[in-house]
Parts: C-alpha cells; structure tokens; sequence
C-alpha cells in the first residue's frame, strides 16, 4: 500500500526487509501491510516562550528574563532525523516543545547565574547569542536545530533595573540642564561672534568694495593703455601689413619671373636634350658603328699578326732545331774526322805531320806575302849600277824564305828541318 506525506512531516517504515528503518521526509513509500510499520514525526517549526524566574545574577540580583525560540527538527539530515526519531518518536509535537522548553530554560539560567544584570540589560544581543550557541549545540543530539533564539523582557521585583534607570535619569537630566547652560552659553558667544563677524564683514566689504573701485581704476586705466597701444599696433600692425603685402607681390612676380626662366631653362634643356639625342642618333651612334668596326679589324690584324708571329717563331724554332740538328751532326761528323786523324797521326806520326805541313804551306805563304801583295806598284832605283836594285830584291825574299821556317814552327810547333832530315 502506498502512503504519502506533506513537507512539514517524515514517515518512518520499519518491520520487514527495513532494517535499519526507512525514513521519508516529504515523499511518498510502499508499505507491505501486516509485516511492515509506517510511523509519522512532525517536522513544524516550534515556537518556545522560554521564561526564567526570579534568578540570581553573579551579583546576587534576582531578576526574571523571558525569551522567544524558534526551532524543528530537521529533516534534510539524516543523522539528525534518526536521532529526533529515536527520541520522539510517538510523541506529539506539545510533548517535543516541552522538552525542547525545558532544555532551552536549563540553559538560559545557566547563562543568567554567569552574568551581571548591567551585562543582560545593555547587551541583550550578546546574551542571545550564548543562549542559542549553547543551546544549540545541546539540542543538535536530540535532532532538534534551534532556528532563532531572541530575549524578549528583563524585569526584577527588587526595582533594581528602575533604580538603575533612575540614575540614568538624573544623568540625563543633568546632562541635559548642562547642555541647556552650554548652549545657551554658546548661543550668547555665537551671538558676539556673529555680530563682530557682521561688523567685520561691513568693513571687509567697505574694504572689497575700495579695493574693487581700486582695482577697476587701475584696470580701466590698464585697459585703456592697452587699448592705445592695440590702436598703435593696429595702425603699424596695417603699415606692416600693407608693406608685406607690396613685399609679397613683388616676391610672387619675382616667383612668377623664376617659374618663367626655369620654364625657359626646361624647354632650352628639353631643346639641348633634343639635339643631343638627334646629334647622337646621326653622328654619335654611326661613329661608334665605324669604331666598332674598326676596333674588330684591328683586333683581326692583331690576330693576324699574333699568329703570324707565333708561326714564324714556330718556324724559327724548327729552322733552329734543324740548323742545330745539322751542326750537331757536322760536329759528330768533323769530331769523327779529327779522331780518324789522330788515329792516322798516331799511326804515321812524322810523315802526317810533313803531310799536314805541306798542306798548310800555300796558307802561310798567302799570309807572308800578303803585305807585298797590297803593294800597288813595286818601283825599283838604282843608284847607278842595276846589280845593286837586283841584289836588294834578291836579299828581301831570301830573308822572307829564310824567315818562313821560323813562322811555320810558330804557327805550327813543328820543326821543319828536323822533320825533312827524319824523312830523308
């Protein structure tokens, strides 16, 4: 069987298959009927006339204190619902309240006896405070939270708080006879302050106002130099300006004669460019053609000429390689000759010897009679007797014929008389 609750209760179901119990705050849950228990708890909010009577402060002083606490028990913890169950259970909410009451009375006696009547009365909202921090913590185990806790009334049969509020009293009443002194006291000073301010103020203005009526002279006059001197400036300012102004119609056509002479100057260079360019296009480009040409022609010939002068070096080369072969070869040929003739020397020693004297004869006898051969002309004088010319003649060639053997042993190192008497 289904059952259903409100927000403000919870439903516990116990009995079969439900251990520990099942606890439902707000909800609906299946019961089996016969095996299982559904059961119900309050979850309202309480409220408590917590009152204390007639106990003794710190001091001694009995006085009675009444508060106004707020609390339920809560639902959204589980911890705390399993403990108001355990505890409640069964039980109505008049039944919880009183024993929430009672708690909730324990405690703010408690704190009562721990304070002075002077600590209750001004500070009520320290002395709520410790009552619900410490009834709270209290009723936390019985899953009970304390939502608000306030002192409402604090009253004693002695007249102990009246007597304080009597003094009180007199305080404030000769506080306030004080401060009605002093203020008129003060009304009285601030009077003659305000009439000697008032006076003070009449002259300062009268003061402001010469000062002002000062100032202004001296401004109008300030102002007035000012405005001569503008008016001066003004008429040398258009002087000026008219100067300026003839000065910058000149500078403009001075400008205009420069725009005019740099255009000359453009279409004088544009004209020179002109020329240059047709000067170059008719002589300048045909020259350098003509150049080109020449130069190539000359760098032909030089060419030319280079490899002309490389083939007649080649050709000397060969010439001289050639010559140089055939020199070599007479020389081998001439050195082959001469050791054939040392040989034969060696062999025939004297008669080579008179074979080569022989051969070398005409020679010496070319060059003996080489001075009478570039005689022109041979005259011969006689001094009276032609025996005597003949005879001279005759002595000349035998000195030369005798002379001859000397010359061929000094050309020759060979002595020819030994030689002709060795070969007979």
């Amino acid at each position: 069987m289904f059952y259903t609750c409100g927000p403000n209760e919870a439903m516990v179901v116990s009995g079969f298959c439900r251990s520990p119990p099942l606890m439902i705050p707000g909800g609906r849950v299946f019961v089996l009927p016969c095996v299982q228990q559904l059961q119900r708890i309050s979850l309202n909010t309480l409220t408590l006339n917590v009152k204390s009577d007639k106990v003794y402060t710190r001091h001694g002083v009995p006085i009675s204190v009444t508060g106004i606490a707020q609390m339920k028990i809560q639902g959204q913890n589980k911890q705390m619902l399993a403990a108001a169950c355990q505890m409640f259970m069964g039980k109505s909410e008049a039944e919880i309240a009183q024993i929430a009451l009672e708690t909730l009375e324990g405690h703010q006696r408690a704190i009562i006896a721990h304070l002075t009547v002077e600590e209750i009365y001004k500070d009520r909202k320290k002395f709520s405070e410790q009552v619900f921090k410490v009834a709270s913590s209290d009723l936390v185990n019985m899953g009970i939270s304390v939502v608000s806790y306030t002192l409402k009334d604090v009253h004693d049969d002695q007249d102990y708080l009246h007597s304080l509020g009597k003094a009180r009293t007199a305080q404030v009443q000769k506080d306030a006879r004080i401060g009605e002194a002093k203020n008129k006291r003060d009304a009285v000073i601030r009077e003659a302050h305000a009439l000697q301010e008032k006076v003070s103020a009449q002259y300062k203005n009268e003061i402001d106002m010469a000062k002002a009526q000062r100032d202004y002279e001296l401004k109008k006059a300030a102002y007035d130099i000012e405005v001569n001197t503008k008016k001066a400036e003004s008429e040398m300012a258009y002087q000026l300006q008219v100067a300026k102004t003839k000065q910058l119609i000149e500078e403009e056509k001075m400008q205009v004669q420069v725009v005019e002479r740099t255009q000359q100057i453009m279409l004088q260079e544009q004209e020179i460019s002109r020329r240059e360019k047709e000067l170059e296009a008719k002589v300048k480009k045909p020259a350098e053609a003509e150049r080109y040409r020449l130069e190539k022609l000359a760098e032909a010939q030089r060419l030319k000429l280079i490899m002309e002068a490389e083939a007649e070096a080649e050709s000397i080369r060969m010439k001289g390689e050639a010559e140089a072969f055939a020199v070599e070869a007479k020389g081998r040929a001439e050195a082959e000759q001469m050791a054939k003739k040392a040989e034969a020397f060696q062999q025939y020693k004297d008669g080579a010897m008179v074979d080569m004297l022989l051969q070398q004869l005409p020679l010496m006898a070319e060059e003996i009679s080489r001075p009478l051969c570039a005689a022109n002309k041979v005259t011969m004088v006689s001094s009276g007797g032609g025996e005597v010319g003949a005879a001279k003649l005759s002595g000349e060639v035998l000195d030369i014929m005798v002379r001859l053997p000397e010359a061929v042993e000094k050309l020759t190192g060979v002595n020819i008389s030994q030689v002709t008497s060795r070969t007979g």
